[in-house]
């Protein structure tokens, strides 16, 4: 029988509706786990449990009347730092606003509410959602709960390793560089990047912004495939600006089994290479499909030059990620770029180039971006779904080296840090639903996920498959160490 910290939200959510449990218990529950585990991981750094107590009692006092708020009624969950919760913090992990008390929810947080849901806290981010790992100067260093001298990912890392060691009942994160997919593969859990535009990420951002960046996008983790597809229902569809010409209408795939499936299969790259331990798990999740009767390519991808597609993606993040920096710290980029060598050709300079860009670049290449997204249109009109890796390893040991002197190890080949943002930006750059499914562990005993691309607000599709995945054995594990 599944340890109750373990059971995926929609299990969580059943067990209230037939009154095996009242939420009030189950958030004890929850707030003893936190209390008992968390010093040590640090996953949840906020916490907010006198409102959740009085919201329990209510969604109790609700279900004794026969009142259901949704799908999540009753539920205990938390969420990423960097969503509003009304009276918390939300600092991105920055000292400059640690005193950023937001005055109301985001409207996903709303939605989640709406729904039943209850929420006692929120989950550790790196500095300004940049990394992929979770530590910063307010709230400290975020660990894997599988080994607690490794990295959770980032930048959803306190998402994924809060669900992990069975400390909240489900989790909210966002994504711009896999930010919601390399913290699920690290820490062996699901999580889904939605089409971009599909879930409003309003309420989701720093002080004073409104306007939704065109990579980012916000996303459920959970325990199970399905618990991504009542994320994506319940956050999902038009805000209010929107609502009085357009639905979410999403659409389900009609396969039923494996054996229905065409994919293709991009197993390493060159240009960001995975180690052999993720390029096996690949391998096995295409056998299994292959296996069960369906249709594997490993030599079909879109028709675009794979280099330029990365350019491109990272055209448009650079820029992005610099808007985040104070006026001082751009003022200081620019100062460093009128003194570079217009001949320097390294990665920091390509680097320094892509984040003061103009306008008029940014749009050039907001032109190239549509013309892959058409690219991958024709694509998945061949293919049901395409399976990758997330990143190039497993997770890594804990580095808090500046960012320009980081590398990772992919089998003895030491790589550069960044570089494995290309698995991600295939899927950001281009809008593309992504959903990650754990895979199992490797001999030292740490989690691999995989992920599956499709095509724009094909959401309930790529996790479709999961869900048929998941019962050929693609499951959330628990690790042993965080009994009851």
């Amino acid at each position: 029988m599944t340890q109750l910290s373990y059971k995926s939200a929609n299990e969580l959510a059943k067990m209230i509706l037939d009154k095996e449990i009242t939420s009030s218990e189950l958030l004890e529950y929850f707030i003893k786990r936190v209390e008992n585990y968390n010093p040590s991981i640090n996953a949840i750094i906020i916490k907010n449990y006198d409102e959740a107590r009085k919201r329990a009692r209510q969604l109790d006092e609700k279900l004794q009347k026969g009142e259901i708020l949704g799908a999540l009624h009753g539920v205990p969950m938390t969420v990423k730092e960097s969503y509003g919760l009304k009276n918390t913090p939300t600092t991105y992990g920055r000292t400059d606003l640690k005193d950023n008390i937001v005055k109301e929810d985001a409207l996903s947080i709303q939605r989640l509410k709406n729904s039943g849901a209850v929420i006692f806290g929120k989950t550790n981010v790196p500095f300004n959602l940049a990394d992929f790992q979770s530590y910063n100067d307010i709230y400290g260093t975020t660990n894997n709960p599988w080994n607690l001298t490794k990295a959770p990912g980032g930048s959803s890392g306190g998402s994924a390793a809060a669900l992990a060691a069975g400390l909240t009942g489900y989790e909210t994160g966002s994504d711009i560089g896999g930010s919601i997919r390399n913290p699920a593969h690290f820490c062996g859990v699901f999580g889904h990047k939605p089409t971009w535009g599909l879930l409003p990420p309003r309420g989701h951002a720093l002080p004073g912004y409104l306007a939704q960046s065109d990579l980012t996008v916000i996303g459920p983790l959970g325990r199970s495939a399905k618990d991504l597809e009542t994320g994506v229902l319940i956050m999902g569809g038009p805000d209010e600006i929107q609502s009085a010409g357009l639905k979410m209408d999403l659409q389900r795939s009609e396969k039923k089994d494996l054996k229905e499936y065409k994919i293709a299969a991009w197993v390493n790259d060159d240009i960001a290479p995975v180690n052999q331990e993720v390029q096996k798990r690949v391998l096995k999740v295409a056998k299994t499909i292959s296996d069960a009767g369906g249709e594997v390519n490993f030599q079909a991808r879109p028709d675009f030059d794979v280099l330029q597609a990365m350019d491109t993606y990272q055209s448009l993040l650079l820029p992005t990620m610099a808007s985040r920096t104070s006026d001082d710290e751009y003022n200081l980029l620019k100062e460093k770029l009128s003194k570079l060598d217009p001949n320097d050709t390294s990665e920091s300079a390509y680097t320094l180039r892509k984040q003061t860009s103009s306008l008029r670049d940014y749009n050039n290449a907001n032109n190239d971006r549509t013309h892959l997204r058409w690219k991958w249109h024709e694509f998945f009109k061949k293919y049901d779904a395409l399976i990758t890796p997330i990143m190039a390893t497993e997770a890594f040991d804990h580095n808090h080296l500046n960012y320009g002197e980081r590398t990772i190890m992919v089998d003895n080949d030491e790589r550069p840090y960044f570089e494995q943002v290309f698995w991600a930006g295939i899927a950001i750059a281009s809008y593309l639903p992504s959903t990650v499914i754990p895979t199992g562990l490797t001999e030292e005993g740490l989690p691999i996920g995989i992920q599956i691309i499709g095509h724009e607000y094909g959401d309930l599709k790529t996790i479709g498959l999961a869900k048929l995945l998941e019962k050929e054995g693609y499951n959330f594990i628990p690790p042993s160490n965080y009994p009851d």
